[in-house]
């Protein structure tokens, strides 16, 4: 297998840069497309809020039986076209809280003046599912920087060597895959895909996916029970290219049957936090309080810091984005994010949600 994550901690473009994203280009019949596997780049953070784009929500509209998600679709505040994407991309939406959380872009890179996502309310979460629906109108106005990738989607005979699609989704993770059905069935390559949830209640974008036909397995827990992984994937053979978002416990059956399967590529998206792996337990003060805060060996940083009341941002919870960047004072830090460079962790940068202490150093931080 040969494994391609994107858990939303790859960097936002191919091209290591946060300008809109270069890596999937449709031009008349073919995709030109870029990705590396294994390369760790180095991206710029995303630009002040002063820099950002101002997009209307235009409507809204529940798009599960069981109301649980809620489509928007967004245009420019002042009219005129948006920022062009392309399959797999997400936009960082600042919300008029403050909150800045990712959400991927559902709807068709052909439309030129709107985007389209969809948000499941999270209950007890971090907020912003709430507020997206609870506190956001139509008419209401948001802010991004435009759509970053960490998810592009490469075309077999261009870019890629495989030779068929298979799309695997649970639950919300359909929102980066529509587009991906599209842009397979705009090009003519094989695809096939299972989508799969609790029930048909809870699953968006029912009907929507139903209407690509027999290419398409509609599986649900409460008639079916749990897909195997061997359920999840179908045939998969040689030269497949499985592209997979969901929970945790459906990417982690997916890995563990395609491994030692060098004929097969994985992409995988998660939209929640990976677990803390090989973490060791430290200790933390707040330089504005004084207090001190312990961090569990399998805690991160940013967890234990909300835990105890100190008010750190955050976002993709993943070392990507950078919205949890922080100032240390003292102390060695374990670097584990794919943003900062070599300049910015010598002057004493981290990023919160996933790097640690190093060893048995004792952080001070600037918050």
């Amino acid at each position: 297998m040969r494994l391609l994550p994107h858990y939303r901690q790859t960097p936002p473009s191919a091209s290591g840069r946060s300008r809109h994203d270069p890596v999937l280009a449709l031009a008349g019949a073919g995709i030109s497309g870029l990705f590396a596997a294994t390369a760790r780049r180095q991206i710029s953070p995303p630009a002040r809020r002063d820099d950002t784009i101002a997009l209307t929500i235009a409507r809204r509209r529940v798009v599960a039986r069981d109301q649980d998600v809620v489509e928007l679709t967004l245009t420019a505040a002042g009219g005129g076209p948006v920022p062009r994407w392309y399959p797999g991309a997400h936009l960082d939406l600042h919300l008029p809280s403050g909150l800045v959380r990712q959400y991927s872009l559902c709807g068709d890179p052909a439309v030129a003046d709107a985007y389209r996502i969809a948000v499941r309310r999270i209950p007890g979460g971090g907020g912003g599912s709430g507020e997206v629906h609870d506190a956001l109108p139509e008419g209401a106005v948001v802010h991004t920087h435009g759509p970053r990738n960490a998810f592009p989607l490469t075309v077999p005979g261009h870019g890629s060597p495989t030779r068929r699609f298979r799309f695997v989704a649970g639950g919300i993770g359909i929102t980066p895959v529509l587009p991906m059905l599209r842009a397979a069935r705009r090009l003519g390559v094989e695809w096939s895909m299972i989508y799969t949830g609790r029930s048909r209640d809870s699953l968006p974008f029912l009907d929507e996916v139903a209407a690509y036909g027999a290419a398409v397995q509609i599986r649900t827990d409460d008639e079916s029970g749990l897909p195997s992984a061997a359920a999840l994937l179908g045939d998969c053979p040689t030269g497949t290219a499985v592209y997979a978002c969901g929970p945790a416990p459906m990417l982690s059956a997916v890995r563990s049957a395609l491994a030692g399967r060098d004929d097969v590529e994985l992409h995988f998206e998660r939209f929640a936090a990976p677990p803390v792996i090989d973490g060791r337990a430290f200790e933390v003060t707040v330089a504005s309080t004084g207090a001190s805060i312990a961090v569990a060996e399998d805690e991160t940083l940013l967890g234990a810091l909300r835990r105890a009341g100190v008010p750190a941002p955050y976002s993709c919870r993943q070392g990507f984005c950078g919205t949890c960047r922080t100032r240390v004072l003292d102390g060695a830090v374990e670097h584990r994010d794919t943003l900062l460079t070599d300049p910015e962790r010598a002057v004493g940068q981290m990023l919160t949600c996933v790097s640690r202490a190093a060893g048995t150093s004792r952080l001070t931080l600037d918050l």
